[in-house]
């Protein structure tokens, strides 16, 4: 394997042989150079190279499952199909979700929605896509400093859940003195509940694009990668056509994901573009300084390039004063009991009440929600009107993430509903590292017997489980994985009696 050809000939060579299968691991060995026993790690470790006879792929997240993910799942079984049940699939608006042997979508809900074209949003996902990229031509009017300066006036934080201040990332890779640097689009949207990146890929290619040759330029990069979901296969097409249609003076490369949630983690996506097992690296050094292939590396996800050229046509100052409480918009992704799900772009800081207006209102008798993906945890109906930003989530015990709102009515069982959250975790963790490898399997099992006989002994320990996770996790799968069992255990003890 080339050293900067990053992973994709090996992912090639394996999936071409047949992924996990007998045998595989050698051929390819003596195809690339690649030790066998590396590449039998590789193949493992990804569900869609692991398992490459799958036939439907169905969706068992909380969306899904309120959907009635696990009757289709039995139907499936029931007539000989080789079904996996698998873990969020980034269709939560469409929920139940599937996948045919081909990984395009098999849609049983209807479509989701999003809001009517507005020039005043950012994003605007409503709106015509066009390949006039006039925010390009700005910046390099303007030049990187002054463009850096926009962002930073516009507060613009990381849309992938971190909330990490963009503009820091852009000054890091600036001032690196490495001049081999380059820009990474984090596409691998993979947390229940999300589903606000496939959408801006798939009606807004051209923003995303823009933002990441703008974001390129300005740091000095002059390749950029796009790691994709590889269950995102119209993304991808959609992608393509805008840049063939743009003809960037940049040199983007796809990569398509192999079925890995723990690489939506910034350093774990490295490690895969590198041809590697998906496990988080530890932190210093940080890849603003050494990313991909040691270079430093700017890594965001869809959303916030998405958002880079508004800010810079408009300035940073408009951008920050859309917000409410927080700077900016947001994409609101919302499904579960609601009437019209899909993606809302709306001023960061909106409570749950005035989302779900957008949505068309409530289905049934509103019991719960979470916030921001599964990550989050669950919150009762008394933080309807809290809002949906950084801090205050952060104060009410939970989190905004990427802002994944599933709301749950009163047929609910919370202890259900928990035990779906960590059959998820349990299945993607990366297994790195021994607190978040071991926890994840035993919160599971912790509610599994609960739910068998509603015995409260079952679940004593859960509390402590998650403190070793959380203080011995490299990454914050392992510090979060516990979240929907606790949440649910203190917010609705009526269903743990």
């Amino acid at each position: 394997m080339k050293k900067k050809s990053g992973g994709t000939e090996v992912m090639h060579a394996l999936e071409e042989a047949g992924g996990a299968r007998s045998g595989v691991a050698r051929a390819v060995s003596g195809q690339t150079g690649v030790p066998e026993a590396t590449l039998y790690g590789v193949s493992t470790f990804y569900t869609l190279l692991a398992k490459p006879d799958v036939e439907l792929r169905i969706c068992q997240g909380t969306s899904c499952a309120l959907a009635g993910a696990f009757e289709h799942i039995a139907e499936a079984r029931a007539n000989g199909v080789k079904v996996e049940a698998v873990s969020c699939l980034g269709q939560c608006d469409r929920a139940p979700a599937a996948l045919d042997a081909r990984l395009e979508p098999v849609i049983w809900g209807g479509e989701g929605h999003v809001l009517p074209a507005d020039p005043e949003l950012p994003i605007d996902l409503g709106g015509a896509d066009t390949a006039e990229w006039s925010a390009l031509e700005k910046a390099k009017r303007i030049g990187a400093e002054a463009v850096i300066d926009e962002i930073r006036a516009a507060g613009l934080q990381g849309r992938g859940g971190a909330g990490f201040p963009a503009h820091i990332k852009w000054s890091g890779v600036r001032s690196q003195a490495e001049t081999e640097r380059y820009v990474v689009v984090n596409a691998d949207e993979g947390e229940p509940g999300t589903f606000k990146d496939r959408e801006v890929m798939l009606r807004r290619p051209h923003r995303m694009l823009e933002g990441l040759a703008i974001a390129a330029w300005a740091v000095g990069a002059k390749v950029a990668w796009i790691y994709i979901r590889g269950e995102f296969q119209a993304c991808r097409r959609a992608l393509e056509r805008a840049l063939a249609e743009a003809k960037p003076d940049l040199e983007v490369r796809f990569y398509d994901g192999h079925g890995a949630y723990i690489c939506g983690e910034e350093t774990a996506l490295l490690e895969s573009l590198e041809g590697k097992r998906g496990m988080p690296r530890l932190k210093p050094p940080f890849p603003t300084e050494a990313g991909l292939f040691g270079k430093p590396t700017l890594i965001h996800n869809v959303e916030t390039l998405a958002c880079v050229p508004a800010i810079v046509e408009r300035g940073g100052d408009w951008f920050r004063g859309l917000g409410r409480t927080e700077a900016g918009s947001k994409l609101y992704c919302i499904s579960g009991h609601v009437e019209k799900p899909g993606v809302y772009e709306l001023p960061i800081g909106v409570t749950l009440e005035e989302l779900v207006q957008h949505a068309g209102g409530y289905v049934g008798t509103p019991k719960a929600f979470s916030p921001g993906g599964a990550s989050s945890g669950f919150l009762p109906m008394a933080f309807r009107d809290t809002p949906l930003d950084f801090k205050s989530l952060q104060a009410a015990g939970s989190m905004l993430g990427s802002a994944g709102v599933v709301v749950l009515n009163d047929s609910v069982d919370m202890a259900e509903a928990a035990r779906w959250g960590q059959v998820f975790f349990e299945d993607e963790t990366c297994g790195q590292c021994a607190p978040c490898r071991i926890g994840c399997s035993l919160q599971r099992q912790s509610i599994d017997r609960y739910l068998a006989d509603r015995d409260a002994e079952h679940l004593a320990h859960v509390g402590v489980v998650h403190g070793e996770m959380d203080e011995g996790s490299i990454c914050g799968l392992g510090m979060t994985a516990s979240l929907p069992l606790l949440s649910a255990m203190k917010h609705f003890p009526g269903d743990f009696v």
